[in-house]
């Protein structure tokens, strides 16, 4: 396919036009940010020209090449970096642009970076349950939060709209690359880390789920939590859960080390199968 990939210069960005080249599918990077070449279009993704110019392949002096698919990713990318009215309107603005320019080019396959925040996170009011996955209503806790959980009502809204498009919001975990393992474990405190019940997500995880999420033959809107398979931690799940979360119910099956963000609906539903761990990374 010819996808577009926006926000395809950043920290999962850059996993993903990787993977998708790779696999032989033509990217091109819509970003602010990046380098002349190999697919890169400077982008305002908050102005709907720029976003449909872009979508439909227009260029100075090239032949319009529009694109088959879209993978939107670029946004502020967590609570606290910029202001609360400032990350609404940039992230809203962006993805609503994304949206509507490309079904109104006929480009019936999007898939897109919604968040483990929509979850409930920081979980300083408690998760109802252990391991938490996609089956109780958003609880966005920030304005970043709040952006994600509307993302994805504009998605099935649209998707309710337009019955032949596909939109899948993907609620990716912490986002690590292989350098970023170097301050792990945290085990000395496990509060440190219990906003996001000791989740993450290896980059090139993040890369496949994208990748499977486009290859998946659907219509409408659906949701999906993508993990590591394991915790940031070497204590193990029960210890944690006794010492910061003993009265939340725990459902299913707790692996000593396993991700209490389920994955669950990802492996079932798009093949997702995560190869990296922490614990190994160049596994």
């Amino acid at each position: 396919m010819r996808v577009a990939v926006t926000g395809g210069s950043g920290k999962l960005g850059r996993h993903v036009v990787e993977r998708l080249s790779t696999s032989g599918h033509t990217v091109v990077n819509l970003d602010r940010e990046g380098s002349r070449g190999a697919g890169f279009v400077r982008v305002d993704l908050s102005d709907y020209g720029q976003v449909l110019d872009a979508l439909s392949g227009a260029r100075d002096g090239a032949q319009p090449a529009p694109v088959e698919a879209v993978v939107h990713l670029a946004a502020i990318p967590a609570p606290g970096l910029a202001s609360d009215i400032e990350t609404f309107r940039n992230n809203m603005t962006a993805t609503f642009s994304v949206f509507h320019a490309a079904i109104r080019l006929g480009i019936r396959n999007i898939v897109f970076a919604s968040s483990e925040t929509v979850l409930g996170l920081p979980f300083d009011t408690a998760p109802p349950y252990v391991p938490v996955d996609e089956e109780y209503p958003g609880r966005p806790e920030s304005v970043y939060s709040l952006v994600k959980h509307l993302e994805e009502q504009l998605a099935g809204e649209l998707c309710r709209w337009h019955p032949n498009v596909k939109i899948i919001g993907l609620r990716f975990s912490n986002v690590m690359d292989v350098a970023d393992y170097a301050e792990f474990p945290f085990d000395e405190d496990a509060r440190t880390r219990k906003w996001n019940l000791w989740a993450y997500i290896d980059g090139r995880d993040g890369a496949q789920a994208v990748e499977k999420a486009l290859l998946h033959d659907a219509t409408g809107f659906d949701a999906f939590i993508v993990a590591s398979p394991d915790t940031v931690m070497t204590r193990p799940n029960a210890e944690l859960l006794d010492e910061i979360y003993p009265d939340v119910p725990r459902t299913g099956e707790i692996g000593e080390h396993t991700t209490l963000l389920s994955i669950d609906k990802a492996r079932r539903v798009l093949g997702y199968e995560p190869q990296f761990s922490w614990r190994d990374p160049g596994s």
